[in-house]
Formats: structure tokens, sequence, C-alpha cells
């Protein structure tokens, strides 16, 4: 995920301390008054922003599955030479996500759209390197790409992975389906990804191979405390490590 360099919003603000606390102490254990001390407003200030926790929650869990879904479509556009339009839905994603209103629906529709579905085409070739839009790309660069991208996530929003454990059943049923559609985008932008990189591994044993690379790096909240760990980019080498590990695994057992 990208670094920002501008200053975020109140919204985001909110959404920020609102999964911070909802991690901590549980959906029902942090009440709109408690959201609001957080970010420096009163609690009904904050219905200036939101419907309730209900939405603050929604927005936080589509959210944040749409913005994996646009990220990995832009690194595959990149690495196919066409990142314009990846970008472009990029920023209809971000835009979304920071729109007024409660509907969680708006949030993710630019993450489902941004890059086209078109973005991942590419005959399967032997070896790692396949045709795509614009060119030859490195399958093996762009399996590296995608796991730094899941590991900033991993990394630095951990309380989502927390909520989604969670707090997922408790969305209304077309966001939590809404979820689970960008979810399994995700994954199967992945899965044509690593296929390019292991021709021999079959459909079923590759989406088997990165369900369980997510396991693996969505485990940070389960670490330790802050500080007990090795710094930051000492973590993010050593979880990329494994999850190329495990795929190479998964790759030779197909051969």
């Amino acid at each position: 995920m990208a670094t920002r360099t501008d200053a975020p919003t109140r919204r985001e603000q909110i959404l920020k301390e609102a999964a911070r606390l909802f991690a901590e102490r549980g959906f029902h254990g942090v009440g709109v008054d408690e959201i609001g001390a957080a970010v420096g407003i009163s609690g009904p200030g904050l219905y200036r922003h939101f419907a309730g926790k209900d939405a603050m929650l929604a927005e936080l869990l589509v959210g944040i599955s749409g913005r994996l879904l646009t990220g990995a479509k832009r690194r595959i556009a990149e690495a196919d030479g066409s990142t314009g339009g990846a970008r472009g839905g990029a920023g209809r994603a971000a835009g979304g996500a920071r729109a007024g209103g409660g509907s969680a629906g708006g949030v993710a529709a630019g993450g489902v759209a941004a890059g086209g579905g078109a973005v991942v085409g590419g005959a399967v070739a032997g070896g790692s390197r396949v045709e795509g839009h614009g060119g030859r790309r490195d399958a093996g660069a762009l399996l590296d790409s995608l796991i730094e991208g899941h590991i900033d996530f991993a990394l630095d929003d951990r309380p989502l992975i927390t909520l989604h454990d969670r707090e997922l059943d408790r969305l209304r049923d077309s966001d939590r389906k809404l979820v689970r559609q960008l979810q399994r985008q995700y994954v199967e932008l992945w899965v044509e990804v690593l296929r390019e990189v292991y021709p021999a591994l079959a459909e079923p044993a590759a989406r088997s191979a990165v369900h369980s690379v997510f396991g693996l790096l969505n485990s940070t909240p389960h670490l330790g405390r802050p500080g007990s760990l090795p710094g930051r980019t000492a973590t993010a080498e050593l979880l990329h490590r494994m999850a190329r590990g495990a795929f190479a695994a998964a790759g030779a057992a197909a051969e």
C-alpha cells in the first residue's frame, strides 16, 4: 500500500480510532462518545460523518477489502506496463472510501472496478515470464510485489485483521457478501500470478497455497506486544521469505 504524504481527513481519523478501539475492546465494548473523544470531537459530532457504529464497521471492513483489491490490480497493471487505468480506479476507490454517507457498497465500488478485469490477462506460459498487456512481465517480480503490498497491510492495519476475524458476522448481509466478493477477486489475482511462476501448480492447489499464505501474513496481530519484535523492516523481510518459501514448497510438490 502506498505511503500517504497528505494529512488524514477527519473521517479517516474517526475510522482509524474506531478500528483500534473495536479491536482492543470489541464492537459492543466501545461507545460513540469514546470514539469521539479519541479524535477530539463530541460523540454526537460523529453523526455528521457516520450514521452510527454499524456504518463505521461496514466502511472499515468493506473499505480495506476494496483497497487491497485495488492495490493488487495497480501492481499487476504496472507489471503489464499499463498503469493509467488502474491508478484512475485506485483514485475512484479512495474517493468512495472518503465519501459521505454510510453505504459500504459505495466504498468498494471503485475497488471492484479499478483496473478492470482484463488487467490480469495473458496466457500462462512456461517459466516465470509471460505475455501481459504492454509486453512481457516478470511473474516472479510481480508475485514479490503482491506479497510486499499485503505485508504492508498486515503490519500497518493489524486492527482491521482483528476486526475481520471477530466482527465480520455483524455486518448486514449485503455488506458481508460484498466483502466476500472483493476477497474472492483478490485471491484470484494471486492465483493467476502464482500459476505463472509455478506452471505445474494446479488451480485448486494454487488457491489453497494463497489462502495459506494469507493466514501466515495475517497472523501479525498475534506476533507479540509492540517492541517485542524485530523492527518493521526486519519483520517484513521475514514474512516475505516465509511467504515465498511456502509458495516454492507448493510449486515443488506439484512438479
